[in-house]
């Protein structure tokens, strides 16, 4: 069995505010729209709050308009602001009964090539089990397998699974499953909370497969919180929460006798990090990269320049997964390979850094399971 994990940096439309060629007009941006948002679900706009939110307005450029180059601001019922055309704007709702709407980020269609790029890395990593990061959601998901996956001219992965989670850009994670591993039960944790509030910036789905032996195997789909935006005391608190309440959540599966567990996914850190150290240190589980049989070619890293301040995509393994490991390894072929594109092989179908499938790369672990 191949087991596999691939942010596929959405399938179809993408956040035009996550184009890594706009990155620094981007980050701005969300970084907005993140505290906006939080603003806009306040029970009372108290004139503090209505400070914050024509700041926030104004940096994503919605203070004069409903549209703007990253954002559009949606009022179905009700009105939010008031927009004289003498004088300043001004926030018109009292709370967030007296309006119906919201703020959501604007999106442009991904690359046509750069889509068959991510394709062609699902088909050539020809995992068994496969989570998905980063896609935009179930329906979405489907039809890219259906029409883009064939083996045989029959869709590779008949069991196409997404759980909404909490991220409102779209980015969910999911998984795909070829029918000799039928999908049993699931469990999604989009509503789990601790002390500070909801924990997981998308979700923590569990997945239940049953194996040919008639045993089962659990596997957790993660993408924990980004560095990309925000101040880094907060996001690495919040990773650490994340991952602690995934340790939480495989503990609780081995004490109820699942004794094959996987938990994959972007975990958006690094191995030797305090935020991860909760899942990687404080668990049992067992990273594939350290298996002697798993292969990096030369650099140890999943996304960007793939060196080893650039290891976040993880697939981590119960000690009786990882004690049958066959091998391993990094696909690479679908992310652009540096500046030129030259620092590994990839694709005849990428000549510009648009074209690539990803900017991670897929990893995947083999397990013998007879």
């Amino acid at each position: 069995m191949r087991i596999a994990s691939y942010n596929v940096e959405n399938l179809f439309n993408r956040a035009r505010a996550l184009d890594q060629r706009t990155w620094s007009a981007g980050r701005p941006a969300l970084e907005a729209y993140q505290q906006l948002c939080e603003l806009l679900e306040e029970a009372e706009y108290t004139p503090e709050v209505k400070l914050g939110i024509l700041r926030q307005l104004r940096r994503l450029g919605l203070e004069r308009g409903d549209v703007a180059r990253f954002a559009r601001l949606r009022q179905n019922r009700g009105r939010l602001l008031k927009r004289p055309r003498a004088g300043g704007v001004e926030v018109v709702a009292g709370g967030r009964r007296d309006w119906i709407g919201w703020v959501e980020l604007t999106t442009d269609r991904v690359d046509e090539l750069a889509m068959l790029n991510t394709a062609r890395v699902m088909h050539d990593v020809a995992a068994d089990i496969l989570g998905v990061i980063e896609a935009e959601s179930r329906i979405a998901l489907k039809r890219f397998t259906d029409a883009g996956l064939l083996f045989e001219d029959i869709p590779r992965y008949p069991q196409v699974m997404v759980v909404e989670g909490n991220d409102e850009r779209g980015i969910e994670v999911g998984v795909l499953a070829t029918g000799a591993y039928p999908l049993i039960a699931q469990r999604s944790h989009v509503d789990d909370t601790d002390g500070n509030g909801r924990i997981f910036s998308r979700d923590c789905p569990e997945y239940h497969f049953q194996l040919p032996n008639g045993g089962r195997l659990v596997v957790l789909v993660n993408h924990l919180k980004s560095k990309g935006y925000g101040g880094k005391l907060a996001s690495d608190a919040t990773r650490h929460r994340q991952a602690r309440r995934v340790a939480e959540i495989y503990r609780v599966l081995v004490e109820d006798g699942h004794a094959d567990v996987a938990v994959l996914g972007d975990l958006n850190d690094t191995p030797d990090s305090e935020p991860l150290a909760p899942l990687l240190r404080d668990t049992d589980l067992r990273d594939i990269s350290t298996h002697p049989a798993f292969e990096d070619g030369g650099r140890p890293g999943t996304y960007g320049y793939c060196t080893a301040r650039n290891k976040i995509d993880f697939v981590l393994l119960s000690p009786s997964l990882f004690a049958r490991v066959t091998g391993g390894g990094i696909f690479r072929k679908g992310v652009w390979g540096g500046r030129r594109g030259t620092l590994w092989p990839i694709y005849d179908t990428m000549t510009k850094a648009v074209h690539a499938g990803s900017d991670h790369a897929a990893i995947y672990a083999d397990v013998d399971l007879t």
